[in-house]
């Protein structure tokens, strides 16, 4: 998980529930392997497109460290967290009440290690890839943007 530097501060969710808040926190997972840089993408439950690890806030937990707990559940990923967000995207988020708009922060994590089997694995596929070909893949025009930037490389380091 991250290491809470930089004025970091747990979210306090004493009175909101989780269909209150329209926030949620994404994992950018990323590794270099040969000189190369590469982001994990996993599979959405329902639909079956590529997204990254993201979910809602958590109690006592920084944004942060909810995106890193979310690539540890999602994608078998670990890693150390920043707690320097990268971006933000948005997407509407299909329910049975209507679509729930929804903006996402993203934050880095560097994986020191990959699973063999993790608590989604069944339900959800993983797959490293380029950054360019990780834009490509997703089907969210924002998070393809962010993944395009031409600064995200030096970013990720």
């Amino acid at each position: 998980m991250g290491r809470r530097a930089g004025g970091a501060r747990p979210v306090a969710l004493t009175d909101l529930g989780k269909r209150d808040m329209r926030a949620q926190f994404a994992a950018l997972c990323w590794r270099r392997r040969q000189g190369e840089l590469e982001v994990v993408l996993v599979t959405s439950r329902d639909s079956g497109r590529w997204i990254i690890p993201k979910g809602w806030p958590m109690d006592g937990r920084t944004p942060a460290e909810a995106a890193a707990i979310e690539a540890r559940e999602e994608a078998g990923v670990t890693g150390i967290a920043s707690e320097r967000c990268l971006g933000v995207f948005t997407y509407a988020k299909r329910r049975l009440a209507g679509d729930l708009p929804v903006i996402v922060a993203v934050f880095p994590v560097e994986v020191t290690a990959t699973l063999a089997t993790w608590s989604e694995h069944k339900a959800r596929s993983r797959r490293w890839v380029g950054l360019k070909k990780a834009a490509r893949l997703v089907s969210d025009p924002d998070l393809a943007r962010l993944l395009q930037d031409p600064t995200l490389p030096g970013t990720l380091r």
